[in-house]
């Protein structure tokens, strides 16, 4: 149930923004910005705010946009579907979630656990951790969608979030308890009872129902000592170049504590500014889903019988 489009042109952006944040705001519900800076600036306060439509919205130009959600059904249309147990799995972790006194109900099925986790997995969580960011490092550098320059930013931060996903208190029970109950409310926010109800939504529900998902991940993630918002509110923005509907803008930000920065390439089109590399790339996998789409209904056409008059 993911749109290549969305997560194709989604690698840019995570490479440009890499979680930085802004404080003002420029027409927040238009396409792009009167220049680079106020183009990142909304860009990154909306995704501060959660509002994922509006930031795809402000992210790419009203053609692009149109054939985003355009290609959100299409591709909702010609997605395999789940497997019964894939099904199964999904539903009874929502029915857990959402259950009467979930909260309570899951704390007390954890809690017993964590200290044989801690005891099995507390030497092992830091191998695993580095084995996980190689793995990591690995798919950013094979990646088609980015850059030398944005591969070695995301390696930046990796290595800043490897310190603390290795002594984040993850086995502790008060930590757990208050993540159980993130989760539940979260679970209950989304208001979807299986698999099928989550395919079944169209684009503004899908991105309401990312929204959530994304504030719920904030909240954890604040939980074991690593705010979002924080690093959101650090971001300064410098113009580098600007010449010939061309920008290079320098974001500086904070992330754990470490100062960080990043580069992104911003191009004008009808007197807005977007991200070069992610509208590249949206627009790159809106060709390549027509492309499939059309090859598809040639190969229905070629199989279905004939008829004669």
């Amino acid at each position: 149930m993911r749109l290549p489009v969305l997560r194709h042109a989604l690698l840019p952006l995570v490479a440009t923004l890499l979680l930085a944040g802004c404080h003002g705001k420029d027409e927040p519900a238009q396409a792009g910005g009167s220049t680079p800076e106020a183009a990142l600036q909304s860009s990154v306060d909306l995704l501060r705010s959660g509002d994922i439509n509006g930031l795809w919205r402000h992210l790419l130009p009203p053609a692009d946009y149109a054939n985003m959600r355009a290609d959100w059904t299409l591709q909702q249309r010609h997605a395999q579907p789940d497997s019964a147990a894939q099904r199964a799995r999904f539903s009874e972790t929502l029915r857990k979630l959402t259950a009467p006194d979930a909260e309570n109900t899951l704390y007390a099925e954890l809690q017993p656990k964590l200290t044989q986790m801690q005891q099995q997995y507390q030497d092992q969580l830091p191998v695993l951790i580095s084995v996980g960011e190689a793995l990591l490092k690995r798919s950013i550098a094979r990646s088609p969608s980015l850059g030398e320059t944005q591969k070695a930013q995301l390696g930046s931060v990796l290595d800043t979030l490897l310190p603390w996903a290795q002594q984040a208190p993850w086995f502790d029970a008060a930590h757990a308890k208050q993540a159980i109950g993130v989760a539940v409310a979260t679970a209950r926010k989304l208001d979807i009872k299986d698999a099928d109800q989550l395919r079944g939504l169209d684009f503004d529900a899908t991105m309401t129902r990312y929204a959530t998902g994304y504030a719920g991940a904030k909240q954890l993630l604040a939980i074991y000592g690593l705010s979002i918002d924080q690093t959101l509110d650090s971001v300064r923005f410098t113009p580098v170049t600007n010449s010939n509907g061309h920008a290079v803008v320098k974001l500086g930000y904070t992330l754990l504590g470490k100062p960080l920065s990043a580069e992104a390439k911003m191009v004008e089109e009808n007197g807005r500014w977007y991200n070069e590399e992610l509208l590249e790339n949206a627009r790159r996998s809106h060709a390549r889903l027509q492309q499939q789409a059309a090859l598809a209904g040639t190969v229905a056409a070629a199989a279905s019988p004939v008829t004669k008059d």
